[in-house]
Order: C-alpha cells, then sequence, then structure tokens
C-alpha cells in the first residue's frame, strides 16, 4: 500500500488528522481507480454501514462526486445492476461482505464492469485466497488493497473508535469475552490511525499499581496495558507490511481510562462548545431552531450544523461563554457599521438615490448570509443558552461544583445548596453529588448516601450513577475505613481539594473558567518529558521509553508557564486567552478564515502527541489539546471510545447495562447525503 503524493511530505505541507483521511479516501481509493491507466469514467461507490460512517466524517457529499462517483449505495441494500459502470467497494474484510462482493461479480453478468476493491483493516488470509478461488471474479478485479482506515474523525484533532459502550463493556459487565472484543476493535482502528498518518508512535499507557500479581490480571486496572499491547502488535506489523512506514518512533501515544479524572465528564464546562451539547437539545452537531415564517403562520424550523465549515463556530467553540457573548456581540456592531447594504436599509427609503438601492441590491445577498450566520449564534448564546443559565441557577451551582473541586467547599455548602433547592433539577443535583463523591468518597459510606440522597430527593435508581463510580475508578490501596467506596486521591489535601490551583492559566480571567481536565496535566508531563515513568509504562524497548520527542527528534527542554498575578475577574472582564484568539475579520465573515489560515498555523510544528482516553472522553478536554497544541507547537491528538456530553455519561448505568447511548447517525441518513 502506498499513500498519494500529497501526504509524502510534513515538510512540504503540514495535514492535520483529518485532511490526511479526506486525501486518502479522495485520491487514493476513489482517483486512484483507474481503467487502462487512464481516469475511471463515473463509477458506484457501495460501503457497508461501518465505512458509511468512516467516510461521513471526512468527506462531503461534493468531495465525492468530484472523483467522478455518480452513484453511493450501501452493501446490503437491493441494488439495480450497472454492467456498463465500474464500482468501488470499501467496506470491512467481514466473511459476509465478502460473500455479498462475490455474489455481485461473479457470474456471467455481473452487476458491475468492473470492481475496485478497498478494505478498511488488515484482510485475514483465507479471505483472500477466498476471492482468489473465484476464477469468474478475479478478472474483474481492478485493484485489491488495504486502506488501514476505520477510525473516525469528529474534529481537525480529534478521532473516536465508535464504541458508545466501551465504559460498559469493559468496566460494568463481567463477559471477559466481550471485554477482549471490545479491546481488539478499539485496538484495531487505533492502530488504523498510526497507519494512515505513517506515524510510530512510543505507545505508553498507565500502569496498574498491582501489575505483576497474577490475581489481578483480568481486573479493570489493567485495560489500558491490554489495549496497549493490542495497539503495539498492530504497529510493528506495520513496520514490514506498509511501505516506507518508520522503523523509529515519530510521534507519543498515551493510553490511560476514564478513571484518570471521573469529574470531567459530569463538571458544568462553561465553554460556548461544552454548553451548547451540555444544555441544548442537539442531535450530534446540529441545532434546530424556529425562525418567524415569511408567510406569517406558524415558527418554521431551521437546521444549522456546528462544525468546521462555520468560522464563527471554529473561532468561538472554545471560549468562555461570557467573552463568546460580547465578542459575538462586537462584531454584530461593526458588522452593521461597516456594511453597505444594513448602512442603506436604516435610512429612510425616501432618502434612497438609484445609485443607493443599485449599491444595496448588490450587496444584499452577501449581506443576508452574514447576518444570517451571526444572528445564529447570537440567538443561541445571548438567547437560549443564556436563559437556561439564568432558569437553572447555573452560575451558583458553577461556583459550588469548582469550590468543591478546588477544596472551597465542603459537606456544609453541599447540604445548604440541596436544601435551597429542592425543586431544582435532578439532573444538576446528581452531577453535584457525583463531584462530592469524588471529592469526599467517605461521606457516601454506609447511611450517609441515603441522607444525601432523602435531601436531594433522588431516588435509588438517581444514585445507581453515584455508586457506579466505583466501577470505573482502578483499585487502590488505599481503602476508606468501612471499605464500601473508594476514590484515589492524593494524599496530602486541602479540604479534600482535588485539583491544585495552576498558576499562570491564560483561563483565569474569566469567571468559573478554575477548572482544568487532569489529561491536561499529563499531556503536558508528556511533551516536557517529565512523565512518571513509575506510573507510565512504554511498550517500546528500554532505551527509547525514556525520551520524548520534538520536532527534531531531540527531548523537549522543560517549558516554564508564565507566572500571573493578576487577580481573577469577573465573569464579563475583558481577558481574552491567547490560545484562543481569533485569527478572522471584526464582522466574522472573512476570506482570511480559520480554516484557510490552518495550514499556515501548522508549519514548522513538531511531532505529533496522542493521548487515548478509554471510556468517553470530555469537551474540555478536547479543548486543552486545541490549546496545548498552540503553547508546544505540536499537534495534540485526542483520540477516545467515544465524546461524551455530561447529560449521557451521568446515565450510564453500569450494573444493569442500562446505557443511556447518544442518537447514532442511521446509515440510510447518511446515504441521503450521498
Amino acid at each position: 500500500m502506498s499513500l498519494s503524493d500529497s501526504e509524502c511530505s510534513q515538510a512540504a505541507e503540514y495535514k492535520t488528522l483529518r485532511m490526511v483521511s479526506r486525501d486518502r479516501l479522495l485520491y487514493e481509493m476513489l482517483q486512484d481507480s483507474k481503467v487502462g491507466g487512464q481516469r475511471s469514467s463515473w463509477k458506484v461507490l457501495i460501503m457497508d454501514k461501518v465505512t458509511v460512517k468512516v467516510m461521513s466524517h471526512s468527506c462531503k457529499m461534493a468531495d465525492i462526486t468530484d472523483q467522478d462517483v455518480s452513484l453511493v449505495e450501501e452493501l446490503f441494500k437491493r441494488r439495480e445492476p450497472m454492467p456498463s459502470m465500474d464500482v468501488v467497494y470499501f467496506m470491512q474484510p467481514a466473511r459476509e461482505n465478502l460473500v455479498m462482493l462475490l455474489s455481485d461479480m461473479s457470474g456471467r453478468e455481473p452487476l458491475y464492469r468492473k470492481a475496485y476493491i478497498y478494505f478498511s483493516t488488515p484482510v485475514p488470509k483465507d479471505l483472500v485466497s477466498h476471492i482468489k478461488s473465484d476464477m469468474s471474479v478475479m478478472p474483474r478485479i481492478g485493484a485489491l488493497r488495504e486502506m488501514n482506515l476505520e477510525y473516525f474523525p469528529i474534529d481537525t484533532q480529534a478521532f473516536t473508535t465508535d464504541q458508545e459502550n466501551a465504559l460498559y463493556e469493559l468496566f460494568g459487565a463481567e463477559n471477559t469475552r466481550k471485554a477482549d472484543a471490545c479491546l481488539n476493535l478499539m485496538a484495531l482502528r487505533i492502530a488504523s490511525v498510526f497507519a494512515s498518518l505513517k506515524e510510530f508512535p512510543f505507545v505508553r499507557y498507565k500502569k496498574d499499581s498491582k501489575e505483576g500479581d497474577d490475581d489481578s490480571k483480568n481486573s479493570r486496572d489493567l485495560i489500558p496495558k491490554k489495549l496497549a499491547e493490542a495497539v503495539w502488535k498492530h504497529i510493528t506489523t506495520y513496520r514490514t507490511s506498509i511501505p516506507k512506514f518508520p522503523t523509529t518512533e515519530t510521534c507519543e501515544l498515551l493510553i490511560v481510562d476514564r478513571s484518570i479524572d471521573q469529574i470531567a465528564p459530569i463538571i458544568h464546562e462553561w465553554t460556548y462548545d461544552a454548553m451548547c451539547h451540555d444544555l441544548l437539545e442537539l442531535e450530534g452537531n446540529k441545532y434546530v431552531h424556529e425562525i418567524p415564517s415569511k408567510s406569517g403562520g406558524e415558527p418554521e424550523q431551521k437546521e444549522v450544523l456546528l462544525e468546521d465549515n462555520d468560522v464563527l463556530w471554529v473561532e468561538l467553540r472554545h471560549a468562555h461563554i461570557a467573552e463568546a457573548s460580547e465578542r459575538l456581540s462586537e462584531k454584530m456592531t461593526n458588522f452593521v457599521s461597516k456594511n453597505k447594504a444594513a448602512q442603506l436599509q436604516q435610512r429612510d427609503g425616501s432618502e434612497l438615490s438609484t445609485r443607493d438601492i443599485q449599491k444595496m441590491v448588490q450587496a444584499l445577498p452577501q449581506y443576508n448570509e452574514q447576518m444570517e450566520k451571526l444572528s445564529i449564534h447570537v440567538a443561541v448564546i445571548a438567547g437560549k443558552l443564556n436563559t437556561l443559565i439564568r432558569e437553572l441557577d447555573l452560575r451558583d451551582l458553577g461556583q459550588l461544583e469548582q469550590d468543591l473541586v478546588f477544596g472551597d467547599a465542603g459537606t456544609k455548602e453541599v447540604i445548604t445548596y440541596l436544601r435551597s433547592n429542592q425543586d431544582g433539577s435532578t439532573e444538576n443535583k446528581l452531577r453535584l453529588l457525583m463531584i462530592y463523591c469524588c471529592v469526599s468518597p467517605e461521606k457516601f459510606e454506609g447511611d450517609k448516601a441515603a441522607k444525601l440522597m432523602q435531601l436531594a430527593k433522588l431516588t435509588e435508581e438517581d444514585m445507581q450513577s453515584v455508586t457506579n463510580m466505583k466501577l470505573i475508578e482502578a483499585a487502590d490501596s488505599r481503602k476508606t475505613s468501612k471499605g464500601t467506596f473508594s476514590l484515589k486521591f492524593d494524599s496530602a489535601k486541602k479540604k479534600n481539594a482535588e485539583r491544585k490551583d495552576r498558576a499562570g492559566d491564560e483561563e483565569e480571567g474569566w469567571a468559573l473558567s478554575r477548572f482544568y481536565p487532569k489529561l491536561e496535566e499529563l499531556i503536558e508531563q508528556l511533551a516536557k518529558g517529565d512523565l512518571p515513568k513509575d506510573e507510565y509504562q512504554c511498550m517500546n524497548s528500554a532505551g527509547s521509553s525514556n525520551e520524548s520527542i520534538s520536532g527534531g527528534g531531540s527531548k523537549i527542554p522543560p517549558t516554564k508557564p508564565a507566572q500571573s498575578t493578576t487577580a481573577p475577574h469577573s465573569m464579563r472582564s475583558r481577558r481574552t486567552a491567547q490560545w484562543a484568539k481569533s485569527r478572522t475579520s471584526d464582522d466574522g465573515y472573512s476570506s482570511d478564515s480559520v480554516l484557510k489560515t490552518a495550514n499556515t498555523d501548522y508549519k514548522k510544528m513538531g511531532q505529533r502527541i496522542f493521548a487515548f482516553v478509554i471510556g468517553g472522553a470530555t469537551r474540555s478536554e478536547l479543548r486543552v489539546c486545541h490549546k496545548l497544541t498552540t503553547k508546544f507547537r505540536r499537534e495534540v491528538v485526542l483520540g477516545s471510545t467515544s465524546l461524551d456530553d455530561p447529560p449521557q455519561y451521568v446515565k450510564y448505568d453500569l450494573d444493569t447495562a442500562d446505557i443511556c447511548e447518544a442518537e447514532k447517525p442511521k446509515v440510510d441518513l447518511l446515504l441521503a447525503e450521498f
């Protein structure tokens, strides 16, 4: 297998994970489907359920049709014969898929003229032999290759393995076979990321404190190690199976599980992205809102995609909600003051000359498009989100949550809040108790949990989310007095503080931005070469495991963050984090957009850092990956089994397998676009 020329050199043009995925699918797979050395005429693209999702996370329909694809179909749907057209199969190397392929292409009258077959992962030898044994099919095969691309880019710097049940399958169930299958699939998909990028990583994982004890070999504590071993096994085979695959380490991979930080998935995060997915009823990245009807009837529903193609979304998504509101207000003011159509519309119609009207008509289409984009975000932030913040009294709750985490509040403040919010949101009270449980697990021993449950007016079913946290938490040698509940914390604490304030943090300028995920500290330690070796084991050779690489292959010297003596500002202060500053014009709609300047930002980047979280990552962890990319000039890529929002995470019931999953995109809906 060889990659396209567009990906052969990072030095010429740095490409993010999603860009590489897109290029490989479009150019290495679709464009290279040729007949007799010439570009093929219009062809059909056929995918299975998994590869449809792989394709949809990286490419748009317009991208695909530009590669002479006239029709996209699902493998197991009934399809019309098209014997005059070639076909590209992109599918998993599963036996049932192979049977369908051979059925399509065998016999005297195959469905298509010639088949170009691309598998998403390595193909077992017996399946290859099965294909070659069918003499009627072999002459009709134009290509038979392994793409090694079965991951799902959800961001320019993030991917998932699309395993939303991983938390239950690995931590809740006692089904060893299901757990092993889950880990094997996870490892295969993680490894395909490195196959696509042609990266050879140092594979590091969170070491179990009981490693070496035969009695704990099948415990949940060994999950990161098992995954690291499986990923390492796949990657070492790439050195011989993939041409030009590196023989020396080129990047870092850190594997941890959700037990490293159980607060990050449930605490209220105050950035625009996190609040949209926490408080609004989004379907993936789709937001549905009502607009006035042009005919004066009932309001109409309009769908908006909050994704990378929306320049304003890319600029504001990681900004604090108050900062995002202020910046949008400024953009709206600047836009109206600078736009000719807006200025002319504000004048009395009788004063408009013919030349004025002509200018307004010429500017109107662009004006309407820009105004619509601004209005959507203004309505979401200033309208919907800020209304919900007031109605749910989230500022007081958010302050209490962060005070608990940093040791500035305790039992008294929790009880006071619960007593004064008897009719408050069940979910918010439950999230507060889950944070309180992480900070003070001894408060949930014996009948203490029942008393808290009664005070919060929660049911036993609600409290199951709290007690399930002990299933996710890795083993700890330090037990509580009665041994009923144990979580890992530092031995030296001030008022049960679960986090320590970080001096010099850029986000300190905004209220309720004190919290940070623990993954941020781990990535910083890894980038500086300070990751504790007794806690994080490396799968590579002993000689190389002590090195942390930079763009030039040498160890990165520790970088001390700048100290800040600025006191925290109010929620409406005007401090902007350097890493999140806008690269767009004040009107939020410029040809010099974030998307068009992305490649410039990535020039002269050091080598990548990958952090994979088993059991679901959070939007705060995605945010810090973008932040640390700018800080260290190394692309930090977040990987996980899924990207979870608090409402979804809270409803996991590990004991009964009653898991509230996010809505999965249906294949029919994905194919509808194609």
